[in-house]
């Protein structure tokens, strides 16, 4: 009987070395509030007690991602000078580095004045200027420009696209930059926004905007759309002048925002016809090599998007698509309709100027739900502001990094960790193989297939408490428990 047990034992013995063996080393790097990036080992088992949360295929994916970036603003050019010259390398490193922090490779330029501008400006703000002979980039010479150059000295490689807020306000019906005014912010007349919806009451609030403009906001005369088509091409070579490549354009911000900082309302029927007419045409004859995509798309009101994209016209102007804010609301739905389209993400939500791990946990959120719907990129809005993060039109936002204007030190904030989880691990090239949303359980998973044909795993827990977490890769199982309120990567040896 002895003998017996001694040789089930060993056995026993055995076969846990077996299964050891044949286990993989996995590097799991965590993140919580007040610890963050720190690296432990595991293992992949052969076998597993619980159901899988969600199954890999190596041979299947959505998409393969390209690239991650950032919007160059004014008030981030400021927040970075308050910084020491020392830091503010380090800074430029960690953002844009190949081998930094977050290897942001894109970068988005605005054509005239955001809300995160100083002010309003644009490059042509001569009424009837047709010809644009007044058109110059003066003033990005002063902000952007030495901004961009900055992060091109850390990585030369960095891809650039440009959007436009608002056209020079001598173009739009109201000749003013914003579409709606507030006293004290804006000096635009409550009467210069009737023209907006002209009595068409079609509030829902169930949808983004609640209602829906009934007229175009930039001059739909022939003179105008031909200009401003010009003006874009003027803006892309005047950037090449200065050794900035613009590679993309969209012909508009958030077309369905009503806003007191720099706007333009669009109809459907105004984006088709300036696109397919003007724009698209005339970049193909000025930039032939410049792509065109339609963005930044924000509303999820799916039936205004559908009736753009229903011209069959649309398809030969524009490559891709940009989606943002409410707008990714419908990309699953518009991306199954349209799966000939390159799609991207425009704009991550910025908050409230909260900087805390609650906003991170958003990001991480959006992130996980853009590129599991097939978003080849994505696009951070400031990468660094200071103090609050207040707008110049008094709207406080997050940023992935802090100033102390008093200080002139910079804090990481939890929103950097929530990116650098996935932009660390996860470059060009990388395969998105499948994922889950963020729902009732509050575990967002998705896994990755990278260059190396490596797994790689990034998955958050935003419950209260500890939960498990199990998901197939081919033949092997990664069980783990992933701590309360946490972020995680697991990279495969």
């Amino acid at each position: 009987m002895k003998t017996k047990l001694k040789k089930l034992c060993l056995l026993g013995s055995l076969l846990a070395g077996f299964s050891t063996i044949h286990a993989q080393s996995v590097t799991w790097i965590s993140s919580t509030e007040g610890d963050v990036w720190r690296e432990t080992k595991t293992k992949l088992q052969t076998s597993t007690q619980n159901t899988p949360l969600l199954v890999a295929d190596a041979t299947q994916s959505i998409q393969v991602f390209k690239k991650w970036g950032t919007c160059f603003n004014e008030l981030g050019w400021d927040a970075l000078n308050m910084l020491p010259l020392k830091q503010q390398n380090a800074v430029l490193n960690d953002l844009f580095s190949p081998n930094g922090d977050l290897r942001f490779s894109m970068g988005r330029i605005p054509m005239n004045a955001n809300d995160y501008a100083r002010d309003w400006y644009s490059c042509d703000e001569v009424p009837g200027d047709f010809q644009l002979k007044y058109f110059n980039i003066d003033r990005d010479k002063t902000t952007l420009i030495p901004y961009i150059k900055r992060a091109k000295l850390v990585n030369p490689d960095i891809a650039f696209w440009a959007s436009p807020w608002s056209p020079p306000s001598w173009m739009k019906v109201n000749h003013y930059y914003s579409v709606k005014h507030k006293l004290g912010v804006n000096q635009l007349s409550a009467e210069a926004e009737i023209a907006l919806y002209e009595g068409v009451s079609n509030l829902d609030k169930r949808f983004y905007p609640k209602q829906v403009a009934a007229n175009d906001y930039f001059i739909q005369d022939p003179r105008y759309l031909q200009t401003y088509a010009n003006y874009f091409c003027k803006f892309v070579s005047a950037y090449k002048e200065e050794g900035i490549d613009i590679s993309r354009v969209m012909f508009q911000n958030e077309p369905w925002a009503y806003s007191i900082y720099p706007a333009c309302a669009w109809t459907p029927e105004g984006i088709i016809r300036f696109n397919v007419e003007y724009f698209a045409p005339t970049l193909k004859q000025q930039h032939p090599d410049v792509q065109l995509y339609l963005g930044t798309l924000n509303t999820n009101r799916i039936e205004l998007v559908e009736k753009i994209l229903s011209d069959p016209r649309m398809k030969d102007a524009v490559e891709g698509i940009g989606f943002q804010w409410w707008g990714g609301q419908i990309l699953p739905e518009i991306r199954k309709k349209y799966p000939n389209y390159k799609y991207m993400q425009t704009e991550n939500e910025c908050g409230s100027g909260t900087f805390d791990w609650k906003a991170a946990e958003k990001t991480f959120h959006l992130i996980n739900h853009y590129l599991g719907n097939g978003c080849e990129e994505y696009t951070f809005w400031n990468a660094i502001l200071c103090d609050e993060g207040k707008s110049s039109w008094g709207w406080k936002q997050n940023a992935l990094i802090r100033v102390d204007s008093k200080s002139g030190s910079a804090t990481y904030t939890p929103e950097y960790y929530a990116v650098k989880h996935f932009s660390n691990k996860v470059v060009s090239g990388t395969k998105v193989l499948n994922f889950k949303e963020r729902d009732e359980d509050w575990l967002p998973v998705m896994v990755f297939l990278t260059p190396e044909n490596k797994y790689l795993v990034v998955a958050g827990n935003f419950n209260d408490e500890a939960r498990q977490l199990t998901v197939k890769l081919g033949n092997k199982y990664l069980d783990v428990t992933l701590q309360a309120h946490s972020f995680n990567t697991f990279c495969m040896k």
